[in-house]
């Protein structure tokens, strides 16, 4: 027997090539009892190959091959300790599974030097239960023998035989046909007989099949960034990396059969067993010493009379009751006592926290305790979707904290728990199917035109795969069959797709043990960043406590909204307000969502405005069916909803169930009451039904609809589940219904979630609504990172009839604040002002009064303020009416700071202070000449430049109102969808812009020709436009600075960049007071609208199509084209529809990308 003790699979990243699926596969089909993973210096794959190989009967041998640091780990100098010497440790037994990942973790944490390394130390003190291989060529004593040095190598192998033991250290054979290992081989085998150390044979195994050398070369050059064609591009010079057979194996030494015997007695000795499902919860210690349940009931009823008074409703009570049972008996009264704690810690250090998120909002005790924030009760939100005792799988509690604060609570949770006991969690990038072909590509040397023309054909979906692509997409498929070029990048691409290309930081996750972390998993390091090798989902089902802090930038907006409210009127909480006020569902109902959480889209503002929302639960379903899916399902909702006699239920005990949905299945928790009510399930068994529902397992959901239908008797002929049946529902009824739960499970929303993010729309609706000036000032300071967002609230300021004003040293603060009826600027938008030197200036004007002239203003902040931040100040306006205009200002800068450092100088100690002379004086001491003042066109440029914004006035503004008449769409939209990878705008698709040149860069190209770089900016933002050389020559009169232009062009959409326009025509913009002139008979075909290509009238597409339509009511145009009959109609006027991002994609989904198209106006 043989067994490959020295292999690498995808974790070595971008360099195993062994996928764990596939490697388990081939091993299962040979036969193999065994297998080894020892991935480059990590242990990120361990736990996956573990599962994987034990579900097909394979041991699974758990390992690492390491670098050895040629001095300590600590030491870091190029000269020295720049080779990394390799080393294979295989774990015997548990014992040496925590010492390879105790080595694995300090060979992060400590020894990192561009490899993680460890030393001799390290192996000394973790060595027991460790078998050790001397690795390949890069090992020490392989590398010692390349040299010539064989007393060198015979050192280190007695060395480590000393560390690790007799019989727990092997001298490695390998044969890949390489030089280097021929001439060497020979001394290791005498090295053997010298030393008595064992030998075994390995192959240094880096992908499956011998074939697949030249895609693991392709790896090495997406790693190192070279390409095939590079001359000093890294390869191994030999297609012989592959997991060979036994034969194989054996053939390449045939003359030392105990070396591949070897193999099958290490194999024999390791032995590794990984825990699942064991929770592993750090020690709560209570405040006061109380028993933790005694802790957690006291709590959990204190909360209860706070909220529903000292004599609850019995079922309250009972509710509590069954939830604290469930808890204690599951074990989790820890978990909640730890969440708890640091929701209570964020909540006293005036941390916003949000109501909840995910199915923890179901919980009472959560509620009661103070977890979250939404009355599970009022909204018939379910524990046992959060909880119940046939649940295998840990609760999970997602908890969102203030973007701006959400480090104080990882720090927190450190401080409590201890450094060592926390730690953030690994996520891996992977190349999905664009980004494969792009990586490929590039490696491959394939032309950049041609691979960004192959990968813009896979479809923006979501999990979207090569193999799906050719299959939706035509044009790649026909590509991919005709030309032999992209016929081999495809399935290139192909061999890489799905493969981790990049270790990184979980954005929100982090682990808290209750021993330190490293005891239970190997630690990395992400720039400064400890964190787990393995990932969030591995984490849990070992049973360690994952908690997700996330960070929500709109409970920010909210808190900052409420101090500013507050400044007014004491005390407001914006917990007190009422959620059913009828004046914040009426402004939703206008549209008037812009800033609004979750609403802003224009899709949803659709949605929004047709359904008229007149309570919490419209705006809870709303926000559960604005998806891929259940989309469908809206006009029906909208259509009950304002007609309540059309409400029908398949049986009466559904009503009860669906009446708050208006007979529509929308959420998960439904799902759950229905096999409850109608077929006696427990919840905790509903729920996993659900689950499989909603991963398709077709298996569970063939055998379950038999025991909804019919129920469940035990082998005593006890019954378990009574059934549909016995419950008085008919059969026919009952399959109904379960079909309907069956193709709708997958959709369904989590209630609980949505419930408490429809809590925080309304809260933000209502501060829009009420207090619009003091939301959209905590609104524009959230973005001033995003200029485009930026652009886009302003204008929304302005439709409010709220003026933004300019930033002033007398009136800002730090963000945008209230300013009587209006909005004034932040000096935090103001580039070149660090926020200490904001925060002193504010202290300054607080502890001494405004300031009364330029000069007081310079020689206050001095030894504060730099030239440029003073440049800065002037340029946007903040020291306007302080005596001088901004040119007199700007040209006295340098000399009134060189004046005050002189005036420093002169002043020396024993003198009169710098600092002390009166503020009368201050006009006297500086004069500066009169001179006229920049012109607007001027101002507005420097605003611009130290602002990223027009304040005294948008070149723009006037035009506001010609966006809708010409069909132009904003520049922010087209920004965002790229962005997100999805929406109404694509790649490809023709748009006009309407905006000001703001900068134009001429470049001369290859075959001697000028293009030029644009950038054109209009109220919602501002994008750059390409004007290729024809284009150019033809409209150059118009590509100016300062030009307000309508533009029209293709849309440019590429991976990690944003969108650009590809300009074809250039004209004036319309007049702003001027008419849109119908369009005439002459462009029939280029009328705007929405074109649609459907195969005929009377087919299901079509209908399907007509139910997304009817979502959105709008004043677009609509026309279809029947292939059958080969007519373009204009359908009725009652069918317009509102364009959208999510209408368009739906769309194109069912119908076909290249059957939906959007015209956006005439072109002359």
């Amino acid at each position: 027997m043989f067994v490959h003790l020295h292999l690498h699979t995808e974790y070595s990243l971008l360099d195993g090539a062994c996928r764990i699926t596939n490697l388990i596969d081939t091993a299962a089909a040979r036969g193999d009892t065994a297998v080894a993973i020892t991935d480059h210096g990590v242990m990120y794959g361990a736990v996956d190959f573990y599962k994987a190989a034990k579900k097909r009967g394979i041991k699974p041998i758990i390992g690492c091959e390491v670098y050895v640091a040629q001095r300590t780990r600590f030491d870091k100098v190029h000269e020295l300790d720049a080779e990394h010497r390799h080393l294979v440790l295989l774990c015997e037994n548990d014992i040496g599974y925590q010492n390879l990942i105790a080595m694995v973790s300090k060979a992060w944490t400590e020894g990192f030097y561009s490899k993680p390394r460890v030393d001799f130390d390290l192996l000394q003190e973790y060595h027991e239960g460790l078998i050790a291989l001397s690795a390949c060529l890069a090992g020490e004593i392989p590398r010692a023998l390349t040299a010539g040095d064989y007393s060198g190598a015979k050192e280190a192998a007695l060395r480590y035989r000393d560390i690790f033991g007799e019989n727990n250290f092997y001298l490695e054979l390998q044969d890949h046909g390489i030089r280097d290992q021929k001439l060497i081989n020979p001394s290791i085998i005498k090295l053997s007989k010298e030393t008595g150390i064992p030998l075994v044979v390995t192959n240094d195994c880096h992908y499956i099949n011998s074939e697949d050398s030249k895609m693991h070369h392709i790896l090495l050059c997406i790693q190192t960034n070279h390409t095939v064609e590079d001359k000093d591009g890294m390869e191994f010079g030999s297609d012989q990396f592959y997991y060979k057979s036994e034969e194989e194996m054996r053939a390449l030494f045939p003359e030392h059969p105990e070396a591949a015997d070897n193999t099958a007695l290490i194999a024999q000795r390791c032995n590794v067993e990984f825990e699942f499902g064991q929770t592993k919860l750090p020690h709560f210690d209570t405040p006061n010493g109380q028993d933790n349940t005694a802790f957690f009931h006291e709590k959990c009823y204190e909360g209860l009379h706070r909220y529903y008074g000292e004599n609850p409703d019995q079922s309250i009570v009972d509710r509590l009751e069954y939830e604290l049972n469930t808890i204690e008996h599951m074990g989790y009264v820890n978990y909640y006592l730890i969440v708890y704690d640091f929701v209570r810690h964020a909540k006293e250090v005036g941390i916003p926290v949000g109501p909840g998120r995910g199915s923890g909002a179901g919980s009472l005790a959560a509620y009661c305790i103070g977890i979250t924030g939404i009355d599970p009760l009022k909204y018939n939100l379910l524990f046992e979707r959060f909880l119940n005792p046939e649940r295998v799988s840990m609760p999970d509690f997602d908890i969102d904290f203030s973007d701006e604060r959400r480090q104080e609570m990882i720090e927190y949770v450190v401080q409590k728990y201890g450094a060592d006991h926390v730690a953030q969690i690994v996520t891996f990038g992977t190349m999905a199917a664009r980004g494969s072909i792009r990586d490929v590509g590039r490696a491959m040397a394939v032309p950049y035109a041609t691979v960004d023309g192959v990968a813009k054909l896979v479809p923006i979906e979501q999990n979207i795969t090569l193999d799906k692509a050719l299959v939706t997409s035509s044009e790649l498929r026909q590509r991919y069959d005709t030309d032999p070029q992209i016929h081999e990048l495809i399935d290139m691409a192909r061999k890489v797709e799905g493969m981790p290309r990049n270790a990184s930081t979980h954005a929100a996750g982090v682990v808290i043990t209750d021993r330190p972390v490293a005891e239970y998993v190997p630690l990395a390091k992400n720039n400064d960043s400890i964190v787990t090798q393995y990932t969030m989902t591995t984490l849990e089902e070992l049973g360690l406590l994952k908690m997700d802090f996330l960070g929500l930038r709109n409970l920010s907006v909210i808190r900052d909204a409420q101090d500013m409210i507050s400044t007014e009127q004491p005390g407001f909480k914006i917990e007190d307000i009422k959620t059913d006020d009828r004046r914040v569902y009426n402004m939703l109902s206008t549209g008037a969502t812009d800033g609004v959480f979750q609403f802003e889209s224009a899709g949803m503002r659709s949605v929004i405005m047709q359904l008229k929302p007149e309570h919490m639960e419209d705006l809870i379903a709303v926000i559960s069916l604005y998806r891929p899916g259940p989309m469908e399902s809206i006009p029906r909702y909208i259509e009950n909803r304002h007609n309540p006699e059309k409400v029908t239920y398949r049986h009466p005990l559904l009503k009860n169930i669906l009446d708050v949905t208006y007979g529509c299945i929308v959420y998960q928790e439904q799902v759950m009451q229905i096999f409850r009510t109608l077929a006696g399930y427990s919840l905790g068994r509903a729920d996993i039904v659900r689950r499989a529902m909603s991963k398709k397992k077709a298996y569970v959901m063939e055998s379950e609809s038999k025991i909804f239908i019919y129920g469940l008797t035990n082998e005593n002929g006890e019954v378990e589940v009574d059934g549909c049946i016995r419950r008085g529902v008919d059969e026919a009824t009952a399959k109904a219904v379960y079909g309907e739960m069956e193709s709708f499970a997958s959709y369904a929303f989590n209630k609980s979630h949505a419930a408490a993010y429809a809590l925080l729309s309304y809260q933000t609706a209502w501060l829009k609504c009420y207090h619009p000036r003091e939301y959209m000032a905590a609104l524009l300071t959230s973005v001033l990172d995003n200029n485009n967002k930026l652009s886009a609230y302003i204008a929304e300021c302005v439709r409010l009839g709220i003026r933004v004003l300019p930033p002033h040293v007398n009136q800002s603060g730090v963000g945008f604040t209230v300013s009587d009826k209006d909005i004034r600027f932040g000096l935090l938008a103001v580039r070149n002002l660090g926020k200490g030197f904001i925060i002193n200036l504010l202290r300054d004007r607080k502890e001494n009064g405004v300031f009364t002239s330029f000069y007081s203003f310079c020689k206050r902040m001095y030894g504060e303020l730099n030239r440029r931040a003073l440049e800065s100040l002037v340029k946007c306006g903040a020291l306007d009416d302080l005596g001088f205009n901004r040119r007199q200002m700007l040209t006295s800068v340098a000399s009134i700071m060189d004046h005050l450092d002189d005036d420093k100088k002169r002043n020396i100690e024993g003198q009169i202070g710098f600092f002390d002379t009166t503020l009368q004086t201050d006009d006297e001491e500086y004069v500066i000449a009169d001179m006229p003042d920049l012109n607007q066109t001027d101002k507005l440029a420097m605003e611009k430049e130290v602002t990223g914004m027009y304040l005294c006035g948008h070149p723009m503004a006037q035009y506001i109102n010609m966006f809708d008449a010409i069909h132009a769409s904003r520049t922010g939209d087209i920004l965002d969808d790229a962005r997100e990878q999805g929406g109404r705008f694509h790649d490809g698709d023709i748009v006009t812009l309407l905006g000001i040149i703001i900068n134009v860069k001429m470049k001369v190209t290859k075959s001697n020709s000028t293009m030029a770089f644009v950038t054109l900016e209009d109220m919602y933002g501002s994008m750059e436009i390409l004007v290729f050389p024809k284009t150019l020559a033809q409209y150059a009169e118009w590509i100016a600075e300062g030009k307000i232009v309508k533009i029209f062009g293709r849309v440019s959409m590429r991976e990690d960049e944003d969108a650009k326009l590809v300009c074809e025509t250039v004209s004036a913009a319309p007049s702003p007071n001027s008419t849109v002139k119908k369009n005439d008979s002459k462009a029939k075909s280029q009328r705007p609208g929405l074109y649609l290509k459907v195969p005929e009238e009377e087919c299901e597409v079509y209908d399907r199509a007509k139910k997304y339509l009817a979502i959105f009511e709008g004043p677009t145009p609509l026309y279809i084209y029947f292939v059958s009959t080969k007519k373009l109609l204009r359908a009725p006027a009652a069918m317009r529809v509102s364009v959208n991002d999510v209408l368009i994609r739906e769309l194109k989904r069912l119908l076909g990308a290249k059957n939906v198209a959007v015209v956006e106006e005439l072109q002359q």
